[in-house]
């Protein structure tokens, strides 16, 4: 079952204007093919971005303050599929399966997430950012339900491989394939539940 925090995390984005909404996915997408470009955030203007979707920079800081809320608006779009899964998909992401089966689900995700945007991830998520976002808080409450005695550090444990630069290195430094992640992180979740270190 999600829990009322999670539903909370997801639910309530105000409705937009037709127009405002097209403009807004306009934006988004020419960052988008901005960050990728570039590999990231760094280095990337907002009148890069300004100019790759043929607005003024105005119009863009009308909306965004920075390049970084740029980023992280687009990583909310790809992250609230993930949550929509989670608390009403079908199983084993969402409910009705075994909590280790879930956790498993979870990590297949976000590493599918990370594979497919993780120049994104690193734009939007620079420093202590990650922690401080919203999607991290209700990533986190996911995990703790599914390992529900587990002390405050395991949780954050189990939630630091997920971290970008940790996987741009396994990737790009170890030469790991996403798959290879995923096995690890197959084999982390048995060994956490075979222990019943945190059941």
């Amino acid at each position: 079952m999600s829990s009322p925090a999670e539903a909370a995390a997801v639910a309530g984005r105000p409705r937009e204007r037709a127009d405002a909404a097209r403009n807004r996915a306009r934006v988004l997408a020419a960052a988008d093919e901005v960050f990728l470009a570039a590999g990231g955030a760094v280095g990337v203007t907002m009148e890069d971005i300004a100019r790759a979707a043929g607005v003024g920079r105005a119009t863009l800081y009308r909306r965004y303050p920075d390049v970084t809320s740029i980023a992280q608006a687009l990583l909310d779009e790809h992250e609230a599929g993930i949550k929509e899964r989670i608390l009403g998909g079908p199983p084993p992401l969402g409910p009705g399966a075994a909590p280790e089966e879930r956790l498993a689900a979870f990590y297949r995700a976000m590493i599918a997430l990370l594979e497919r945007h993780l120049h994104l991830v690193l734009g939007a998520e620079r420093g202590g950012a990650r922690l401080r976002a919203g999607a991290y808080g209700f990533w986190r409450r996911h995990v703790e339900s599914l390992v529900d005695d587990a002390p405050a550090a395991v949780v954050d444990a189990l939630m630091a491989p997920l971290a970008p630069e940790v996987y741009r290195y396994q990737r790009q430094v170890l030469g790991l394939a996403a798959d290879d992640v995923v096995a690890g992180l197959d084999w982390l979740t048995r060994r956490v539940y075979a222990g019943r270190v945190l059941t």
